[in-house]
């Protein structure tokens, strides 16, 4: 049996592992263990699991396990920090994560042909979108420079590598075209990816202009900036342009391929598409859509038993539907926990995990238990808008809307388009209207909160917070009207179902928000 993945094919016949038409060097039994994971990369391996299939349960010391497992990843171009191919779960054990192909052998064909007539063509990309970051043109003349050029594209592959929706190429492939005359498509093939990141850096005095560019497999761009700063802290400022470089990637990557997916029929996506086209369909908040999204997201499972990434967002979606009071609280929750649980177990160092079990917590009174599981994705990937934003709701529902407000202004910096957040601009307002409520700054939420609902029309958390931010301010008829708005959309609301999907823990929070609905003349 051959399997292909990546740019390497593992021969079980001829027990040999080659990188396109060249075979890497590998011990038998780090032969053995990679392909052990390979042929069981549908689950977790344990690492008894592994000594028995490999060492047939022989005693082996926890450093030549190590030495093993590196070897196995240093052998197919990996490494331990960024884990693209084998992935370590804490305390549980190892899985494959990358995309494999099966092949049997075919008669009278070498394996280096099968390398290069399976991986060369763009169809055979990985499912999920891949990128390659290159080493950054230093156009400044001075050869001192090469090192903030080459540090720039570095950290950026390093942090891109933290979310974990992308297959990132890992430095030293990428840096292998340094200094190279560039075809994009060629290298596109080459590396087996849909995207590359390029990019120059130019040195003037104290001021550096630092330009980025996302391009598509084909040779078109996606996405183009540009960056200018004072180097009074040289890698100060890396640290902010790598920042706002993958904030900013990471929304337009969703974007670009949902397009993709937009010229597939349904019923012939793969996992990954599944979830690109639920991504889209969450962000119009529309209940309609939210449904549709659920319908992907198991799909996406069904095909794909062990991808994290859609159990987290199948666990989002459900606890959306308690946020605009679509679903009960009682039976909602422990759907949308078991989805977040069962994404944590799959990838503990998935941040979409620890949102989604955040955003359970918070909607079960738990605010503070579901800060620290933001915290822990902010961690993971501080660049994740989504989960500041959600960090700033779990800090309204505990009562601090002037540290709330910070949180949003913090994630509007980091991503200004962020495809769940700023990128439904509803969804930032709302957050500064609900944190003007608990800062009894009435008048400027009735602000925000109109402008959420022109921004996002179907935001039913919007409405609730123009209703009270009204009705509090003293505007008891343009309360009155937004209380009408609110129930074509909801037609049974009442007192009642309100208190239902309140989850401030003070109570003077849960009392004004009830005397806001009552004075706008809520039964």
């Amino acid at each position: 049996m051959l399997y292909l993945f990546a740019d390497h094919v593992l021969d079980t016949e001829r027990r040999e592992l080659r990188r396109r038409t060249k075979v890497v060097a590998i011990e038998p039994q780090v032969f053995d263990l990679l392909a052990y994971l390979i042929e069981n990369r549908e689950r977790v391996v344990s690492k008894d699991d592994l000594i028995g299939a490999v060492w047939n349960g022989r005693v082996i010391s926890e450093s030549a396990f190590s030495s093993r497992i590196n070897s196995a990843r240093s052998a197919i171009g990996d490494d331990g920090e960024h884990q693209q191919l084998i992935r370590t779960f804490p305390r549980k054990g190892f899985r494959f994560v990358g995309v494999v192909r099966e092949l049997a052998n075919p008669a009278g064909q070498e394996p280096s042909e099968v390398a290069v007539n399976q991986l060369s063509p763009l169809s055979a990309l990985p499912d999920k979108p891949s990128i390659a970051v290159l080493s950054f043109t230093n156009m400044s003349g001075d050869p001192e420079q090469d090192y903030f050029a080459d540090g720039m594209a570095e950290d950026i592959t390093t942090a891109l590598s933290k979310v974990r929706w992308f297959l990132v190429v890992s430095r030293n492939s990428s840096f292998a075209y340094r200094g190279k005359p560039i075809d994009i498509k060629e290298l596109a093939r080459e590396l087996g990816v849909r995207y590359v990141l390029e990019g120059s850096v130019r040195k003037a005095g104290s001021r550096a202009r630092v330009t980025a560019q996302l391009i598509d497999a084909s040779g078109h761009h996606v996405w183009a900036e540009r960056y200018d700063r004072d180097l009074a802290d040289i890698f100060a400022v890396q640290d902010e342009i790598t920042d706002q470089v993958v904030a900013a990637l990471e929304p337009k990557l969703y974007a670009a391929e949902g397009i993709r997916t937009k010229r597939k029929p349904p019923e012939s996506f793969d996992a990954w598409e599944c979830v690109v086209r639920a991504l889209a369909l969450l962000n119009s908040r529309a209940r309609v859509d939210v449904e549709a999204a659920r319908e992907f997201l198991w799909k996406a499972i069904t095909l794909d038993p062990g991808y994290a990434q859609a159990y987290s967002l199948l666990s989002f979606a459900t606890t959306l539907g308690v946020h605009m009071g679509w679903e009960p609280r009682e039976s909602a929750l422990p759907l949308a926990s078991d989805a977040a649980q069962k994404a944590l177990f799959l990838d503990t160092d998935d941040p979409w995990a620890h949102v989604a079990l955040g955003y359970v917590l918070a909607w079960s009174a738990r605010a503070g238990d579901a800060i620290g599981e933001y915290q822990k994705a902010l961690a993971i990937n501080p660049n994740f808008a989504i989960a500041h934003w959600l960090l700033a709701l779990a800090l309204c529902y505990l009562g601090k809307g002037e540290e709330a407000l910070a949180h949003g202004e913090q994630a509007e910096r980091l991503s200004p388009r962020d495809l769940l957040a700023r990128g439904n601009a509803g969804v930032s307002n709302n957050v500064r209207a609900i944190a003007c409520f608990i800062a009894g700054r009435y008048r400027e939420g009735v602000s925000f909160a109109r402008k959420a609902i022109i921004e996002s029309p179907n935001l039913i958390p919007a409405y609730r917070a123009l209703v009270v931010n009204c009705a509090l301010a003293g505007d008891i008829d343009e309360a009155k009207l937004a209380l009408q708005a609110l129930q074509r959309i909801v037609p049974d609301l009442s007192l009642k179902s309100i208190h239902g999907v309140m989850p401030y823990v003070r109570d003077d929070d849960r009392n004004r928000y009830l005397e806001g609905f009552r004075l706008a003349g809520l039964r």
